[in-house]
């Protein structure tokens, strides 16, 4: 059984509508990438908190295709850098993140005053999630 795009936009919002582990994949040198991210899931895409610099931004400037796997979903998209944390037309999903990420965002380890911490917005092309014998397509 097959659920409507609108079943699985509301599916993906109560599953990962919050802090949620997701493995992200890219690609660079012809050769995959994988690692764990905390990210957050609203209007077709999930959002991520990282540093300019790292070696997933490297890799998506120069292939922005990534792939994205959480519990039971697996999927693909576009990575693409929404700029600083602290721009000012991102200060309204900043919020948003801000509150997902409440129980370590802010602990030392993300700075979000330095100019490089940034958001990371993976638009989905397509997607799977199964659920209790369901299957939900993008």
């Amino acid at each position: 059984m097959a659920g409507t795009k609108l079943a699985f936009e509301e599916m993906m919002a109560q599953r990962f509508g919050q802090d949620s582990v997701m493995a992200l994949a890219t690609v660079y040198g012809g050769k995959p990438y994988v690692r764990y991210v905390n990210a957050y899931y609203e209007d077709g895409a999930f959002y991520i908190v990282t540093h300019a610099l790292s070696n997933k931004m490297e890799h998506i400037k120069k292939d922005p295709a990534v792939g994205i796997a959480g519990e039971w979903f697996t999927g693909r998209g576009v990575g693409e850098s929404l700029g600083p944390w602290g721009k000012e037309e991102n200060r309204l999903l900043a919020g948003k993140l801000e509150k997902a990420f409440s129980a370590w965002l802010g602990n030392g380890h993300t700075d979000l005053a330095d100019e490089n911490t940034l958001i990371l917005r993976v638009r989905l092309t397509d997607g799977l999630l199964l659920s209790h014998g369901t299957r939900y397509e993008l």
